[in-house]
C-alpha cells in the first residue's frame, strides 16, 4: 500500500473520530468532564420547534426613551427652581421632546435661564417674552445627550432584561440585539409563556405620585363623555383620554387607573384616579425589592429598600403630606394608594394589593434589577410547546430515516458495489454536518432537519454523476482501475459548478434570511461543503484501498434510458407553449401577492397563528361558532389532515402583537370544552416585523439570483448564463404560480423552497451546459442542435435518477414530516418536476434563440476554465 493513501486513510478515521468525539454528548451518551471541556464544550443545540419555547422580538421605543429622559430632567429642574421660591407650571404639548414651562415673570425667567446653565448642561432653552403675557421656556435634551440615549438605550434594555432573565430561571437563553432598535430574545423550555412575557415586557417604571381628593370634578361623568362622544374607549391608552379631557381637569392633573383585586371575589377592578403630574419620587431610589407575606389579610407585597437618598426623600414627602394618599404607579398603573399617617423613616416602603405570589415574585425582580429606559414592544412572538416540539423531532427522524432508506436501497440495488459505497459516505457526510452545527454552535431546526434530508438528496446527484461518468468509460473498453479514475475526472468539474451555485444560494439565505430561513441554510451549506469531501476524497479512497488490496473486480450497473435518442429539439415549441401557460399562470400569482390578495402568512401580512392539538374530533364548523360567538369573525380555521390539529390564522395590520391568541384559547376552551383543545404553538407578528422578513425575502431572492448569474457568466460565456438565469427565473415563478394556484400559504419557509428550488435548477442546468460544451469541443462539424440533442440524451439516465431520488427523499418528507413543513415539502417536490423539466426543454433550447444561438462558439470558448468535462 502506497504511504500516501496510508495518510489519507489516517485522515479519514482522525475525522471520524473526532466528529463521533463531538457529537456523543448530544446523544446523551455519559462521557467525562474533560471529554465535554475539550472535545466538545457545547454539544449539539436544538432549536424551539424541537425542544419548545419561546422567540420574541422585542423593539425598543427610543423615543419614548428621549422623553422619558427629559422628563425626569424637567422635573429636577422644578423642584430645583421650587427650592428657589420660584414656581414653574408645565404647560401641555404636542411635542413628547420638549418641556414647556409657564413663569410668574421676568425675574424668575433669569433665574431659570442661570441654573439651567449652571446645573443642567444637557439641556437646551428657548425663550419666548412677549409684554402683557406671561413669560415661557421650552426645553429639551442636547444633541450629544439625544445621541447618548439612541445609543444605548438598547444596550441597557438588553441588559436589563438578561438581568430579569437570568432570575427568572431559563436555562441557556439567547438574548441578542438586532439591527438599529430590536432585541431577540429566546427561551428554551420555557413552560409558562405568559408569565415570561410580562417579566420581560414590563417597562417597570416606578413614580410616586399624590392623589387629588379634593373631589372638584366627577371623574366617572367625564370619562362617559369621552366614550359617548367616540374620544376614547375603554382599554385605550390613558394618554388619549387625558388629552380629549384638557382643559377639563385642573390643571397638572391627570387621571390614570387604580388597578385593585377584591378580596372576596377575586375580581379585578379598575377604577379612576385623579392624581397630580408631578412625580415626588421614581424607582431609580429603590435599592432592593423583596416578597414578603403579611397584613391585615396575610397577603404577598412587595417591600422596597430605598437608597440612602431616596430614604431622605420618602420622609420629607410622608412629613409634608401627612392625611393624604400616595399613589404608587408602576408603568402608568395605581397598583396601590394608601393614606400616609405619618412621617416614614428608615427608607423603606411597601407595594400591596392583592398580589398572588407569582405576581409579587416578578414585580420585585423587575424593581431590584432596575427599570428599562424605554418601553418594549413585541412586535414578534413565536411558542411552540415542549409537546410539539417532541413530535416534530419524532417525525423528522421518521421522514429523514425513511428517505434516507428508500434512497439507499435504490442506490445498492441499481449501482451494486458502487452504491453501498455511496452510501457510506451519505452517512458519513450527516455525521459530519452534525459536528459542524456542534462545533459552529449553531442550533438544529425543524427547516435545518429539512436541509440535511435534501442535502442527502444532492450527495447521490454527485455520485450518480461520477458512476454515470465511470458507465460512459467502461462502455470505450477501458479497465476498471482506469474507468473508475476517468470518472472522477470527468464528473469534477460538474460536480464543483453545481455544489457551488447551491452554496451561493445558501449564503444569500444565511446573510439575509431570518430565524427558520437561517436553520435551513445552515445546515445545507454544512451538507454541500462535507458532501464535496466525502464524494471527491472518501468514496475514492474507497476504490483506491480496494484496488490496493486487489479486491476491486469488474463494477457492474444497471441500466435506465441510457440513450434513449430523443429529437428534444423538435419538442421545442410544444414545451414553450406549455411553459408560457404556467408563466402566465405565476405572473397572475405574483402580481396577487403584490397587491396583497394572495394567500400571505402572518410572516408577511402580520397577524397571529395558533395551532391547537384536540383531545377529540371535531369539525370546522363548531369552531367557526366558538370563534363567531367571542367576536373573532375575520379568523380563519384550519383542520390539519389525518390528525386532532386546528390552525387558526388572523391577519390583521399590528404595529405590535397583542393577546389575540389568549381571546381564541379562551373561545375554545369555554365554547368546546369537551374537545380538549391545547395550545402548541403560536406566532404573532406585528406589521413592522412583517415588513422587515418580506423585506429580507425579496433581498435573499435578489442576492442569489445575482451571485449564481455572475458565477456562471464567469464560468461560461454570456450566453449560457443568461439562459439559466431565465431557466431559474421561469422555475421559481411556475412554482410560486402552482402554490398560488393550490392556496399554499406564502410563508418564510416557502421563500425558502424558492430559493432552494433555484440552486437545484442551476444544478441541474449546469450539468446540461457542461455536457453541451464537451461535446461542441468533440463534434466541430455538427450543428448546435443536434449537439444540444446529443448532450441531452447523454445525461438523461443520470436526470432520471438524480430526480427520482431527490423525490423519494422530498416524498418521505412530505409523508412523514408532518404539518409544520408539509407545504415545505410539496412545493420542493413540485419544483423538482418543474426543474427537471425546465433544464431539457427549457434551458437547452434558450441557447438556439438567444442572440448568436445558431452559431457555435470559438475554440477559445470552448476552451474556458473547465470545458473539458
Amino acid at each position: 500500500m502506497q504511504s500516501s493513501l496510508k495518510w489519507k486513510i489516517g485522515l479519514l478515521f482522525v475525522m471520524i473520530f473526532f466528529s463521533i468525539a463531538t457529537v456523543l454528548p448530544s446523544l446523551s451518551v455519559a462521557v467525562p468532564d474533560w471529554w465535554k471541556k475539550y472535545l466538545a464544550p457545547e454539544g449539539l443545540r436544538l432549536g424551539l420547534d424541537l425542544q419548545g419555547g419561546m422567540h420574541l422580538v422585542l423593539q425598543v421605543d427610543i423615543d419614548r426613551a428621549i422623553a422619558n429622559s427629559l422628563d425626569l430632567a424637567a422635573e429636577e429642574l422644578r423642584e430645583v427652581m421650587r427650592e428657589q421660591q420660584v414656581t414653574l407650571v408645565r404647560a401641555r404639548t404636542t411635542d413628547p421632546q420638549t418641556a414647556v414651562f409657564t413663569l410668574p415673570n421676568i425675574g424668575a425667567l433669569n433665574a431659570v435661564q442661570r441654573t439651567v446653565s449652571e446645573d443642567f448642561p444637557n439641556l437646551t432653552i428657548r425663550v419666548e417674552s412677549e409684554e402683557g403675557t406671561f413669560p415661557r421656556v421650552f426645553l429639551k435634551l442636547d444633541e450629544e445627550q439625544v445621541d447618548f440615549i439612541e445609543k444605548n438605550a438598547v444596550r441597557q434594555s438588553l441588559e436589563i432584561i438578561r438581568n430579569r432573565i437570568d432570575q427568572f430561571g431559563v436555562a441557556e437563553p439567547v438574548i441578542v440585539r438586532q439591527g438599529i432598535n430590536e432585541i431577540v430574545v429566546q427561551l428554551p423550555g420555557v413552560r409558562d409563556p405568559e408569565r415570561a412575557i410580562d417579566l420581560i415586557g414590563q417597562t417597570a417604571q416606578l413614580e410616586f405620585k399624590l392623589v387629588d381628593d379634593s373631589q372638584a370634578v366627577n371623574l366617572q361623568q367625564l370619562i362617559t363623555q369621552a366614550v359617548e362622544a367616540s374620544q376614547w374607549q375603554w382599554g385605550e391608552d390613558r394618554r388619549k383620554l387625558n388629552l380629549a379631557l384638557r382643559g377639563m381637569l385642573p390643571d397638572d392633573r391627570e387621571i390614570y387607573f387604580h388597578r385593585s383585586v377584591d378580596r372576596q371575589t377575586g375580581q379585578e377592578r379598575i377604577e379612576p384616579i385623579l392624581l397630580y403630574s408631578t412625580s415626588l419620587m421614581t424607582g431609580e431610589m429603590v435599592r432592593d425589592a423583596r416578597v414578603r407575606v403579611g397584613g391585615t389579610f396575610n397577603e404577598p407585597y412587595v417591600s422596597l429598600d430605598l437608597t440612602n437618598r431616596g430614604g431622605r426623600v420618602f420622609g420629607q414627602i410622608t412629613e409634608r403630606n401627612v392625611g393624604r394618599q400616595l399613589a404608587i404607579v408602576l408603568d402608568e398603573v395605581v397598583r396601590s394608594a394608601p393614606v400616609i399617617r405619618e412621617r416614614i423613616l428608615g427608607g423603606s416602603a411597601q407595594i400591596s394589593g392583592g398580589f398572588r405570589h407569582e405576581e409579587a415574585a416578578d414585580l420585585a425582580i423587575v424593581l431590584r434589577v432596575g427599570a428599562l429606559p424605554a418601553p418594549v414592544e413585541i412586535i414578534q412572538n413565536l411558542t411552540v410547546g415542549a409537546s410539539l416540539g417532541r413530535d416534530s423531532i419524532q417525525r423528522g427522524l421518521i421522514s429523514g430515516l425513511f428517505g434516507a432508506l428508500l434512497v439507499s436501497m435504490f442506490m445498492v440495488i441499481y449501482y451494486r458495489l458502487s452504491g453501498v459505497i455511496a452510501n457510506a459516505a451519505m452517512a458519513l457526510n450527516i455525521l459530519f454536518i452534525f459536528t459542524g452545527l456542534a462545533m459552529m454552535q449553531a442550533t438544529l431546526t425543524l427547516p435545518g432537519i429539512a436541509g440535511i434530508i435534501l442535502a442527502i438528496g444532492m450527495a447521490v446527484d454527485a455520485n450518480v454523476l461520477i458512476f454515470e461518468r465511470m458507465r460512459e468509460e467502461f462502455a470505450l473498453g477501458k479497465t476498471t482501475k482506469s474507468g473508475i479514475e476517468g470518472g472522477y475526472g470527468n464528473a469534477l468539474s460538474t460536480i464543483v459548478d453545481s455544489q457551488v451555485t447551491t452554496l451561493i444560494t445558501a449564503l444569500a439565505l444565511f446573510l439575509f434570511g431570518t430565524g427558520p430561513i437561517k436553520g435551513f441554510a445552515v445546515t445545507l451549506s454544512l451538507g454541500v461543503t462535507f458532501n464535496l469531501f466525502t464524494t471527491l476524497f472518501g468514496t475514492k479512497l474507497v476504490y483506491d484501498f480496494l484496488h490496493s488490496r486487489r479486491r476491486l473486480g469488474e463494477l457492474r450497473f444497471l441500466s435506465l434510458l441510457s440513450n434513449p435518442g430523443l429529437d428534444f429539439m423538435r419538442l421545442r415549441r410544444i414545451a414553450f407553449g406549455f411553459s408560457a401557460v404556467l408563466l402566465l399562470l405565476g405572473t397572475v400569482a405574483l402580481v396577487e401577492i403584490g397587491r396583497g390578495t394572495a394567500n400571505l402568512g402572518v410572516d408577511f401580512a402580520g397577524g397571529t397563528m395558533a395551532q391547537y392539538r384536540a383531545e377529540r374530533p371535531f369539525t370546522l364548523a363548531e369552531v367557526r361558532g366558538a370563534l363567531n360567538q367571542a367576536g373573532l369573525e375575520s379568523a380563519q380555521p384550519q383542520h390539519v389532515e389525518g390528525e386532532n390539529r386546528l390552525i387558526v390564522r388572523i391577519k390583521e395590520e399590528r404595529a405590535v402583537v397583542g393577546d389575540i391568541t389568549a381571546t381564541v384559547t379562551a373561545a375554545l376552551n369555554e365554547s368546546l370544552a369537551d374537545k380538549g383543545f391545547a395550545l402548541e404553538t403560536q406566532s404573532e407578528i406585528g406589521s413592522a416585523i412583517s415588513d422587515t422578513l418580506r423585506n429580507k425575502a425579496l433581498q435573499a431572492i435578489f442576492i442569489a439570483l445575482l451571485g449564481v448569474i455572475i458565477y456562471l457568466a464567469l464560468r461560461f460565456d454570456l450566453r449560457f448564463g443568461m439562459a439559466a438565469a431565465v431557466t431559474t427565473f421561469h422555475d421559481v415563478l411556475v412554482v410560486l404560480g402552482l402554490c398560488w394556484l393550490l392556496n399554499i400559504e406564502i410563508t418564510l419557509l416557502i421563500v425558502t423552497a424558492l430559493l432552494t428550488l433555484a440552486g437545484y435548477s442551476l444544478n441541474d442546468s449546469v450539468v446540461v451546459f457542461d455536457r453541451i460544451r464537451e461535446n461542441l469541443k468533440k463534434r466541430p462539424l455538427e450543428s448546435m442542435k443536434d449537439v444540444i440533442n446529443r448532450s441531452i440524451n447523454d445525461i438523461m439516465g443520470r436526470t432520471i435518477i438524480t430526480s427520482m431520488t431527490t423525490a423519494l427523499v422530498l416524498a418521505a418528507l412530505l409523508i412523514f414530516g408532518g404539518s409544520v413543513i408539509n407545504d415545505f415539502s410539496l412545493t420542493l417536490l413540485m419544483g423538482i418536476i418543474i426543474g427537471t423539466f425546465s433544464s431539457i426543454f427549457v434551458a437547452s433550447p434558450l441557447l438556439m434563440l438567444l442572440p448568436g444561438g445558431d452559431q457555435r462558439p470559438n475554440e477559445t470558448e470552448l476552451q474556458g476554465d473547465g470545458a473539458q468535462v
